[in-house]
């Protein structure tokens, strides 16, 4: 993890300070960029210990498509409690559901985003389209003084991508996201890891991701998000045959709160560990042993069905998170 800490360096020598959201100031960059050879290991931070099994709970709340903080501490993870239960802007919100709710986070935008069509009444093949492709006729109304038929269906992204994985692994329109417009102003926190591309390579039978983050915590969110990305990473490939290959992690505000100044500045006098290797569990199905294609299991997962093997670390380093 040594480009880890060279970014944390390049931050801290580079950098601008700033106001922001929370009240606690930032030292940032713009565009910062990590690559990691997954041959090689796995991304997990050695300068202080991961908080993996929080990692994966996450995760696993994802591919559930959760919106509760409650179903995620359920699965390990509590980094959501302060954004679900205290965060005054979120508590006014009309659009929040009561305690421990988040609104239309991460995973409900992967497995669920909500996709509408507004068509003419009149226009009877692309009616016929739309509901060959899953939509749903569920209104009609009036618009601009014509006659118009609004269409409905929740998108499975990820299944969507998986799927044509193995069915077309040269499309370059491999992707799916969580910044949906319509919804920023009805969640928690408007996704920050907001753009995943997945590159297969069929005659190598590798396959690669890019992650795009709009705005990275680099304390706390740039470990967490990289051994997410990279366990997503691995998942995929097991269910589609494919070995994890390169990581690609793309920053748009690279910044340090103020308050984990410290935290950081102890990393950096530490000598960082060799990569740990990411292992399975075996009750995931292995497309490449078996040739039968599971897909359900991006949902059927569970936080012990991946564990780090051979991972050393430094004493862990708290710090809180700004909200």
């Amino acid at each position: 993890m040594k480009q880890y800490l060279d970014l944390v360096r390049t931050i801290l020598d580079t950098g601008s300070w700033s106001d922001n959201r929370t009240g606690i100031r930032t030292i940032s960059i713009p565009g910062a960029m990590m690559r990691f050879d997954l041959a090689e290991g796995f991304p997990a931070v050695t300068t202080k210990k991961l908080a993996f099994k929080s990692v994966v709970g996450e995760l696993c709340g994802f591919l559930r498509a959760s919106r509760s903080a409650a179903d995620f501490r359920a699965l390990g993870c509590k980094v959501w409690d302060q954004n679900a239960n205290e965060n005054a802007d979120w508590l006014a919100n009309p659009y929040r559901e009561g305690p421990d709710d988040l609104g239309p986070v991460y995973g409900v935008q992967w497995r669920q985003w909500p996709a509408y069509k507004l068509l003419d009444r009149d226009a009877a093949a692309q009616l016929a389209d739309a509901q060959r492709r899953g939509f749903r006729i569920v209104s009609t109304v009036a618009d601009e003084g014509r006659e118009k038929v609004m269409l409905y269906k929740a998108i499975d992204q990820i299944r969507d991508c998986v799927d044509t994985i193995m069915k077309n692994p040269g499309s370059r329109r491999i992707l799916f996201h969580g910044w949906n417009p319509a919804e920023l102003d009805a969640v928690a926190l408007p996704a920050c890891h907001l753009l995943y591309q997945l590159i297969p390579n069929a005659a190598t039978r590798e396959i690669s991701l890019c992650l795009y983050i709009r705005s990275n915590d680099i304390g706390l969110g740039a470990p967490f998000n990289l051994a997410e990305g990279a366990a997503l990473l691995h998942l995929i490939g097991r269910l589609t045959g494919y070995k994890p290959r390169w990581f690609t992690y793309f920053i748009g505000d690279a910044h340090i709160y103020e308050n984990h100044l410290g935290m950081l500045e102890e990393q950096l006098t530490r000598t960082p560990y060799p990569a740990p290797r990411l292992l399975l569990s075996d009750r995931i199905p292995d497309f490449a042993l078996t040739g039968k294609y599971e897909p359900e299991w991006l949902e059927k997962v569970e936080p012990g069905d991946f564990s780090l093997a051979d991972y050393q670390h430094h004493a862990p380093i708290t710090a809180p998170m700004a909200v």
